[in-house]
């Protein structure tokens, strides 16, 4: 061999004195011709045998056998690989290289470096890597939606709405949003605590999200408002939409075994493109004007822009420098006026709907009530404001037994005197209440003599015949009606036509004669 090179046993002494492993086999046979001390210390002498049977424990060549690799390539350069050893499940960093062997064979060396610590460090890098994207793509969903109920945010309804537009925009698509506000909602937590609240918003989003079509976006604005975007439906099918909704909501029990309630929404639709809708929020702003009209008449109701019965235009005070028209700005003051107070008859409101919380019998006997006083009023052909006005004092008629105790109310035995007198006082507290709010003044006289008889023998004053306002005239009697018809703690409900007879025979003594047979006629007409 040339003195110029180094000689084989050479080699072999510089092979044994590295610290990385080494060995050297036969291409065709595979057998191991040699092994340095860090292979050996590993594996043992394993001279002679195959190597895919002392390094992978293998009976065939490895799958991954790099010989027709090196051995094919033109160029004498390194192949440089990485692999797992099945063995002692390490990863190794691997230099290939075709050299002559002591004989002239041509045989392959292979140099084997340890780069499991580094290798374990990648992939934890990686696998952090795949749970930081995966975490970001959970945090970005969780900032886009409720925590509460689970809906989409007032933020996803930001990032889709205009989205929404544009496409009904550029494919002439129908766009509709409705605005939900859960009526009284304030009462519910003033009686049962915010715990109870967040059960109900929690079930009211189920119910609703159930309600709707699986395309349509169901979002939680905040508090009790909700909005529902529907893609591809106009007003008209958006009004139904919200119909179905008010339908479904109404037959549902919200609460738990202790408490169950009944739930009201006021409901604004706006739609593109049958209302002035020039970009995505449009829709929001418009519902929400909207809203504030159903609102303001008594809520659970579906409304859209054809309902409202003033012009857009007339939402802002004129300019005084530019009119001399003082009745149209004392007609523009007494609306800011109206609108001033409804924030409080609203709370108003709602603190009548504690009674139905308080006493499940009273809310159901309130809605009906409501429902026959209004219908008489229209039947005795009264002036529109002052069918409203009964409207309003139909419910809060009963106002007043908040400061009633709860054993009274649900008292299934007789009451005593002294428990007679507590419930008389409920139309005094009813008025003590409202006397303050001047806007309701028109419907304090209503509820305060709604007990009193024709024949003067009721209460609270005594007072008889036409002294006793028509208001509550027409209360009194749809009041006895549907107390008659219902279950009480202390008795069963009376059979309809009972109930009649017994209505018709207090004709002239409790109740006013035209007042009876207008009602009597209400009810003929809902055979």
């Amino acid at each position: 061999m040339d003195d110029s090179k180094l000689s084989y046993k050479q080699l072999i002494a510089i092979f044994e004195n590295i610290d990385v492993p080494i060995y050297i086999s036969d291409p065709k046979t595979y057998e191991v011709l040699y092994v340095n001390k860090a292979v050996r210390d590993s594996f043992g002498p394993v001279q002679g045998q195959r190597c895919y049977k002392v390094f992978q424990g293998l009976n065939s060549p490895c799958p991954f056998c790099t010989n027709d690799i090196i051995f094919n390539k033109e160029t004498a350069e390194p192949h440089v690989w990485e692999f797992q050893n099945s063995r002692n499940q390490r990863w190794y960093h691997c230099i290939d290289q075709v050299i002559p062997w002591s004989d002239g064979r041509q045989v392959r060396f292979e140099m084997a470096m340890d780069i499991t610590r580094e290798k374990t460090t990648s992939d934890k890098l990686e696998k952090l890597n795949m749970e930081l994207v995966r975490s970001n793509k959970i945090l970005k969903q969780m900032a886009l939606k409720d925590p509460h109920t689970g809906l989409y945010n007032y933020r996803y309804l930001g990032e889709v709405i205009e989205a929404e537009f544009l496409r009904a925009k550029r494919y002439a698509h129908p766009l509709s949003a409705i605005l939900l506000d859960i009526d009284y909602f304030k009462s519910i937590n003033d009686v049962y605590g915010h715990q109870f609240g967040d059960m109900i918003l929690k079930q009211f989003s189920r119910q609703l999200k159930m309600a709707v079509r699986q395309y349509d976006i169901v979002v939680r604005l905040g508090g009790e408002e909700f909005v529902v975007l529907s893609p591809a439906t106009n007003r008209a099918d958006a009004v139904g939409l919200g119909e179905r909704i008010l339908e479904l909501i109404g037959l549902y029990d919200f609460g738990d075994k202790e408490h169950n309630i009944k739930l009201k929404v006021s409901m604004a639709v706006s739609s593109y493109p049958e209302d002035k809708i020039s970009k995505g929020q449009d829709l929001i702003d418009m519902a929400d004007r909207i809203l504030s009209k159903v609102k303001e008449l008594g809520g659970n109701k579906v409304y859209s822009s054809i309902d409202l019965k003033t012009a857009e235009s007339d939402d802002s005070i004129p300019d005084v420098s530019k009119t001399t028209d003082v009745r149209l700005l004392k007609k523009k003051l007494d609306k800011l006026t109206r609108q001033a107070n409804q924030g409080l008859v609203e709370s108003i409101f709602a603190f009548a709907k504690t009674i139905e919380l308080k006493d499940h019998y009273t809310g159901e006997h309130v809605e009906k009530t409501v429902h026959y006083a209004t219908e008489v009023a229209r039947k005795l052909n009264l002036q529109k404001e002052e069918i409203e006005k009964i409207r309003q004092a139909a419910i809060l008629h009963d106002l007043g037994k908040i400061g009633v105790s709860e054993n009274i109310l649900l008292k299934k035995g007789k009451l005593t005197k002294k428990e007679y007198e507590e419930i008389k006082r409920h139309p005094q507290i009813a008025v003590d209440i409202l006397r303050p709010i001047q806007s309701l003044q028109g419907v304090v006289p209503m509820i305060y003599y709604h007990h009193e008889r024709w024949d003067g023998k009721g209460y609270s004053n005594g007072l008889k015949g036409e002294q006793i306002p028509m208001g509550a005239r027409i209360i009194a009697v749809s009041d006895v009606y549907e107390a008659l018809t219902s279950d009480r703690p202390y008795r069963k409900a009376y059979p309809r036509g009972e109930a009649i007879k017994i209505i018709k025979n207090s004709s002239g003594s409790q109740f006013d004669p035209k007042v009876v047979d207008a009602f009597l006629e209400v009810l003929q007409q809902e055979q």
